[in-house]
């Protein structure tokens, strides 16, 4: 449906919560071949996040946001599952006979290793420690996108759910000025178009807009009610 509607570049499968096995990865992989001006994202936990990022790029799933992070290592971590274990790529990213790679055909060309530098790493950036130690994380060669989260880093610092806080938007405006100051795009998460112009303003170009679970629980919360009271009233 998002492929349908010729208004979006990209589609993210956030596997970080919801319920998945390797068949839905690939299926995913076949939708997204159906359109070429669209791609595919995937959200990953720490714990599995690079082994769930291999297999999902296997699968035709080209771009990956890696969730949790807090240190240095992990971006590393983050970059050498997406790259190639080839020379100068910082990548442990190997040969195999998975979709993406027509089940062996295409594996280990250089198109192959191209790819592979193509993908987008992208790292959420919503814990207390991670902006503590933002500046070293920014510096792993590798990362091509950030992205802040208030709701963890809210929590993370005591102030849960107080997204308006002061604190909480200076973490935001800091984590966005220091990704452009590095060439490493912001990215940030809306449920709708309301609010992008306040990061047009602040260089942010890349935008995740909604969910269906959230659009799904807003229908059944706002027309449930409607019709509750309009049968009440009947």
């Amino acid at each position: 449906m998002v492929g349908h509607s010729g208004n979006f570049d990209y589609v993210e499968y956030v596997a970080e919560y919801a319920p998945h096995d390797l068949q839905t990865l690939d299926n995913l992989g076949r939708a997204i071949d159906l359109f070429d001006d669209l791609s595919g994202m995937i959200k990953v936990e720490d714990g599995i996040g690079d082994w769930l990022a291999n297999r999902a790029m296997g699968a035709g799933i080209q771009n990956l946001l890696f969730s949790d992070i807090r240190t240095v290592e992990q971006a590393k971590r983050a970059v050498r599952a997406v790259r190639a274990d080839f020379p100068g790529r910082n990548g442990e990213h190997g040969v195999n006979m998975r979709r993406y790679v027509r089940f062996g055909q295409d594996a280990g060309t250089p198109e192959f290793i191209e790819s592979l530098d193509h993908a987008v790493v992208a790292l959420m950036i919503e814990k207390a420690e991670a902006v503590e130690n933002l500046d070293s994380i920014l510096s792993v060669d590798g990362i091509d996108m950030v992205q802040f989260g208030p709701a963890d880093y809210a929590l993370s610092i005591g102030k849960p759910r107080r997204y308006d806080d002061d604190e909480v938007v200076e973490a935001e405006r800091y984590v966005i000025e220091s990704a452009l100051a590095r060439g490493i795009q912001p990215r940030a998460e809306l449920a709708g178009p309301d609010g992008i112009e306040r990061y047009l303003e602040l260089g942010v170009r890349h935008f995740c807009i909604g969910t269906d679970v959230s659009i799904l629980m807003n229908w059944f919360r706002t027309e449930g009610a409607r019709i509750k009271e309009i049968l009440g009233s009947a």
